[in-house]
């Protein structure tokens, strides 16, 4: 395994573990504001799009390098 390879591999796996904890505070500011199920769906919607971004790059590199 080259270095690029680990670079690329915890890459992934980092900012993936950061998403899931930005998940758990969504839903857990979404529970304590007593937003409801309105509410909580704009809690995710408008707060979590940042991440999809970064998905949305990963699979634009699949699709360019095939």
């Amino acid at each position: 395994m080259s270095v690029e390879q680990f670079e690329e591999i915890s890459l992934i796996i980092g900012i993936g573990g950061l998403v899931l904890y930005m998940l758990f505070i969504l839903y857990k500011l979404a529970e304590e504001s007593k937003a409801g199920k309105y509410g909580s769906a704009v809690i995710f919607f408008a707060l979590g799009f940042g991440f999809v971004g970064f998905a949305a790059k990963e699979i634009i590199k699949i699709f360019l390098e095939s």
